[in-house]
């Protein structure tokens, strides 16, 4: 993780001193659990919850020489309980007991906070687009005007896209929301199966059912991948966005401090940095949900290929996810909107926008569908060469008409606003 790319509340969940607070709450849970079965004495588990957590720094010491993090944060953090207790701690586990079980409940509290800034992002998507409902624009296809539609249109179809993302989300979270505390290879030998569902159940985690000493690595490519979907529907948002901002358009800003300069050489750039980075960042959510995919397989019961890939790629794709999700609400949010140049581009290919619908007029009336298409494209090629109106090349072609207007390509709007305004009632 950099910190340019995380915010405060996502580092706090991935620091090296988060990660040791939560695995003394896992050793003591468990320990728990083994004095409920009787197998520790009660004041082991006392002198286990008076001990403080390992301090990050001592725990990097001691691995310098024993080069096992595990093995190290146990060393220090039974510097602190009575040798007569200590000899309890970690009873009848295996390393990724703790490390499994632990990761699974940062990843669910990391995507809780991932969806929270998604909810955030289909609010400010729904709302926006309800908020420019009947604000027309011109639609583009292959990068070419095609015909009128709605700002708000184009924002709900994004909202929608977001909805599904978290949808995928929510799924993804109760796929890595497990543990598992079952030995080394996963059979329970030394260890009660209590045990687990005690510390496990107390984490909110579900129990990996039949596990191999580690959890299945497939949980957490599919939370990556779910991370990436909505990644990409952000990369989609913040596209047409740019797109939308190049100078001969202008039909969306960016907000800017007042400080923004946008260029060392040229002072009157106002660049769409903003979207840009969103659209960046995709880039890397794609490569880390790759990677997790490279993480499913390991030797037998476990190798340890996926842990130094799993240090970067989860805190990062978590982190880059939720700043992407939040930097994409607040740029929707404060979105400044032309509807005047929205309407002008409308007009600006002189009526040209309106061909399908003169062409959907002349079937109605029961000409032929080729000799209607043909009259209708060589009166648009006529005004392309000349520059005249639409209207006029049309009349050049003996179809008359009457005036047109983006209004008639909105006639069942209300149909698409009503699916919106379902989507915004779950953010009420």
């Amino acid at each position: 993780m950099i910190p340019r790319y995380t915010l405060p509340e996502m580092a706090d969940l991935f620091a090296d001193q988060s990660r040791y607070a939560t695995w003394a709450e896992v050793e003591i849970l468990a320990t728990e659990a083994q004095v409920r079965l009787g197998h520790v004495p009660a004041e082991a588990l006392a002198d286990m919850r008076r001990a403080p957590v390992p301090l990050a720094a001592r725990v990097a010491e001691f691995e310098k020489e024993r080069d096992h993090e595990v093995l190290s944060f146990l060393a220090v953090y039974c510097e602190n309980i009575p040798e007569s207790s200590a000899r309890w701690v970690h009873l009848g586990m295996t390393s990724y007991d703790l490390v499994d079980t632990s990761l699974g409940h940062t990843l669910a509290r990391a995507t809780d906070l991932l969806v929270a800034a998604g909810r955030r992002l289909r609010r400010a998507l729904t709302g926006t687009a309800l908020a420019h409902w009947d604000t027309v624009m011109v639609g583009r296809t292959h990068g070419v005007h095609a015909e009128p539609t709605t700002f708000g249109h184009k924002l709900g179809g994004y909202a929608f896209a977001v909805d599904r993302s978290l949808t995928r989300l929510a799924a993804a979270r109760d796929a890595v929301a497990v543990g598992t505390i079952s030995g080394s290879v996963g059979t329970y030998a030394l260890i009660d199966p209590a045990v687990e569902a005690h510390v496990c159940r107390s984490l909110g985690l579900g129990v990996e059912p039949v596990p191999s000493q580690v959890v299945a690595r497939d949980r957490h490519a599919q939370l990556l991948q779910a991370v990436a979907a909505l990644g990409a529907c952000i990369e989609q948002i913040a596209l047409e966005l740019r797109l939308l901002q190049r100078t001969e358009v202008r039909e969306v800003e960016e907000p800017r401090a007042g400080a923004y300069q946008g260029s060392s050489a040229m002072p009157h750039k106002r660049n769409p940095t903003t979207s840009e980075r969103l659209c960046g960042l995709a880039r890397l959510l794609r490569g880390y949900a790759t990677t997790a995919l490279e993480n499913v397989a390991l030797w037998h019961e476990r190798d340890l290929a996926h842990q130094s890939v799993e240090r970067v790629i989860l805190p990062d794709s978590l982190s880059v996810g939720h700043f992407q999700a939040t930097k994409a609400a607040e740029l929707v949010e404060s979105l400044t909107v032309h509807p005047e140049r929205m309407r002008a581009h409308i007009d600006a290919t002189d009526g040209l926008v309106y061909s399908s619908s003169v062409l959907a007029e002349l079937l109605g009336e029961g000409t032929e569908r080729e000799r209607a298409y043909r009259s209708v494209q060589a009166a648009a090629n006529r005004t392309i060469a000349t520059g005249e109106h639409f209207a006029a090349t049309l009349a050049q072609e003996g179809i008359d008409l009457p005036p047109l207007g983006p209004e008639r390509f909105l006639t069942h709007h209300d149909v698409l606003r009503s699916r919106l305004e379902k989507l915004r009632e779950l953010d009420d």
